[in-house]
């Protein structure tokens, strides 16, 4: 009788616990499960900007021709606020069953890192990147009566006269940003910096010559350099912009040793099972082999990327590294 007790009794236990197991299981969301008819649903991709600029260009040009190759939407969700981080939060509390999708760059995946005590995510252990897809340089642009044609003599006039000179930026966390900081501080020159809302109002101050410099993205620089409206002094990437070849890089000048591009690509959330992500990769990679595509992501000056998953992910923590260093060399510390 004691033996049967026993028994009993741990029968019971043990299919108790079995209940537990199996209904806990049940009750968990099984993203594998569902990812053999992968996408069943529109896809939402949130680029953490206002329309109009990068992040919202990578994700409609992808966007389209991903929704084409696999015949669901890809629709694109704008989320600004706080610089990047609103949008960039979302995707990263998001489930990972592939239907976020979000586009990540040089400003909100590694910049934000050195400008924020807590962003409210982390690049690297909260998100999967697919495939970066694209790069920009910046051009450092002069007003047409600027006493200097090249960053050498630009740097030497700035410090034969501290504080005559003046550079436009956007606001903090942006790339005109950082640049303008860093031409001030690893060139260890007195130029006053002067924020604006957009860039479209430093272009006029530009022109005008109400401003001496600014440090924008080079597809948007072409049309005033086309025009002849500003002088070209320096690009920030490695080689020389292809629209451009006659302005040198920042290398180049000999008076700064700094390379700096913003890239995209698109990014999904950690524990997005594994055979969404390579299905997502595959498609990124079947668009980038459209002209149409790599056109419309390049406007002239932009670059490229082709990227494996490790290079991808070896360049990424490279940049978070690099740039969370170069602010704080700057005197840009998190807030």
């Amino acid at each position: 009788m004691l033996c049967f007790s026993y028994f009993t009794k741990s029968s019971l236990l043990a299919s108790i616990y079995l209940s537990f197991l199996l209904s806990f299981s049940i009750a968990q969301p099984s993203y594998a499960q569902s990812t053999s008819n992968y996408p069943s649903k529109p896809i939402q991709v949130v680029a953490p900007s206002t329309a109009g600029g990068g992040f919202d260009l990578v994700a409609r040009v992808l966007g389209i021709k991903l929704s084409e190759q696999l015949g669901q939407q890809f629709v694109v969700e704008n989320k600004p606020g706080s610089g990047t981080l609103i949008g960039t939060q979302t995707v990263a509390k998001a489930p990972p069953d592939g239907y976020h999708i979000l586009v990540g760059g040089l400003s909100n995946i590694a910049l934000n890192m050195g400008l924020y005590k807590q962003p409210g995510y982390d690049p690297i252990t909260d998100f999967i990147a697919l495939r970066l897809v694209v790069s920009h340089s910046y051009t450092l642009i002069g007003t047409k009566s600027l006493p200097a044609n090249n960053l050498k003599d630009l740097f030497a006039y700035a410090k034969a006269n501290p504080g005559k000179l003046n550079i436009g930026s956007s606001g903090p966390g942006s790339g005109q940003f950082i640049l303008a900081t860093l031409i001030r501080s690893l060139g260890n020159v007195d130029i006053l910096q002067v924020p604006y809302k957009g860039a479209q109002p430093v272009y006029m101050d530009l022109i005008s010559g109400r401003v001496d410099l600014f440090f924008d993205n080079s597809t948007t620089t072409r049309s005033y350099l086309e025009a002849g409206q500003v002088k070209g002094i320096a690009v920030s990437s490695k080689s020389r912009a292809p629209d451009a070849p006659g302005i040198p890089t920042l290398k180049e000048s000999g008076a700064m040793d700094l390379e700096m591009e913003t890239w995209f690509g698109w990014f999904v959330p950690a524990k997005t099972p594994a055979p969404i992500v390579e299905k997502l990769r595959s498609e990124i990679d079947k668009a980038m082999t459209q002209q149409d595509v790599r056109s419309r992501l390049q406007q002239g000056s932009g670059r490229i990327l082709q990227m494996n998953t490790q290079e991808t992910e070896v360049f990424i923590k490279s940049e978070v590294g690099k740039w969370t260093q170069l602010l704080k060399q700057a005197g840009i510390f998190p807030e």
